[in-house]
């Protein structure tokens, strides 16, 4: 399997997917660990993959969203975009909005 199949897999196989620097459970950025911090709030279950067990992956997920940077986030196979995107849409109330168009739940007290 190439790494654009893998990829390609793993956005369209979880509804929410960060590709990030660490793990959820150990963000090894800032940025990344924003994006966690975030999505914990939010409630919202979600898969994080690390890019810096692979190279070839850390590569692969920037000319497969053709975004530069790290962490990335999908929605539902959709490229909903990197940190401060996430972090605007959030705090616009636009990025909860993301989540319940797609179906993804998020909780009551952080949907306000």
């Amino acid at each position: 399997m190439s790494i654009e199949q893998f990829i390609e897999n793993e956005v369209k196989s979880n509804d929410v997917v960060l590709f990030m620097k660490g793990t959820p459970q150990f963000p090894m950025c800032g940025f990344s660990g924003q994006v966690v911090q975030i999505l914990d709030y939010l409630g919202v279950p979600f898969k994080g993959l690390n890019v810096l067990e692979s190279d070839e992956l850390r590569q692969g997920i920037k000319a497969f969203s053709n975004w530069p940077t790290i962490p990335q986030l999908y929605v539902k196979g959709e490229f909903v975009g990197g940190c401060d995107i996430i972090r605007e849409m959030f705090q616009a109330n636009e990025l909860q909005q993301v989540f319940k168009d797609n179906g993804v739940p998020v909780k009551e007290d952080a949907a306000a």
